[in-house]
């Protein structure tokens, strides 16, 4: 697969991702939405089929929509991210600034989809928590650890699954999805993916959102730092063992 057509894939899954979550996170929050006051449970539902149609459009290369099983690919020692395309330099940056530029897209669309009732809404810290993550308790070596643990979830199931862009892979996926929002989602609003969190919140800056507020860029290394390192040890551990255990 070339490398235009790597990237087509992973943009337009990981703009679906995007536009569906931080969909769900305005429809729960705005107040004058007819879903507002959703609750967690509904946030932890669109997030997981978010990912189910994100998985579905970027099945043709594997669907990561997230640097993390990316780079959890990378430390794996696996020689491809899929059959026909080989782990180098060249894609791995690729999935990445696709995977970057398609959240960004997505989050932009959803606020279109969503502007009227930004307009009214009067919380700037709502509106930014549409589109990005937010500690309970701000405390960032704490809440590092925290999305290393999420995410050390989600690329180990990854990684032990096998390929996941066909058949019940993505409803899988979707079900993990969902049991990490709900299980351990609390403390930092489960990022687990850096450009979940840093797309929508280059959007939110970039965006003319009426009374908006600050895009809280001191926390906006946490949900990549924590993300990145949960997925490189998930797929150091178990990237070798699906092999094994395939035999």
């Amino acid at each position: 697969m070339s490398l235009p057509h790597i990237f087509l894939s992973e943009f337009i899954g990981t703009a679906f991702l995007l536009l569906l979550g931080v969909g769900v996170c305005a429809n729960v929050t705005l107040r004058k939405s007819k879903a507002a006051g959703g609750g967690w449970l509904l946030i932890t539902i669109g997030w997981g089929l978010a990912v189910f149609v994100g998985v579905y459009v970027a099945y043709a290369t594997g669907a990561h929509l997230n640097p993390a099983i990316t780079l959890g690919f990378v430390a794996s020692g696996k020689s491809e991210f899929m059959p026909g395309i080989p782990i180098t330099f060249a894609t791995t940056i690729t999935y990445i600034i696709a995977q970057l530029l398609g959240a960004i897209v997505g989050a932009v669309t959803a606020w279109l989809a969503f502007k009227q009732l930004y307009d009214e809404h009067e919380s700037p810290a709502d509106k930014l928590g549409t589109f990005a993550t937010a500690p309970a308790i701000r405390s960032y070596g704490w809440n590092v650890l925290t999305e290393a643990i999420a995410t050390f979830v989600l690329v180990s199931w990854v990684m032990l699954s096998g390929y996941t862009q066909s058949g019940l892979g993505p409803l899988a996926v979707s079900l993990v999805i969902v049991a990490i929002g709900a299980s351990l989602g609390g403390p930092t609003g489960y990022a687990i993916n850096p450009v979940r969190d840093l797309g929508p919140r280059i959007a939110h800056a970039l965006l003319p959102i009426k009374g908006k507020g600050s895009s809280d860029w001191a926390y906006a290394w946490v949900p990549i730092v924590g993300p990145i390192v949960g997925g490189v040890i998930a797929g150091a551990i178990f990237g070798p063992m699906f092999g094994v255990l395939a035999h």
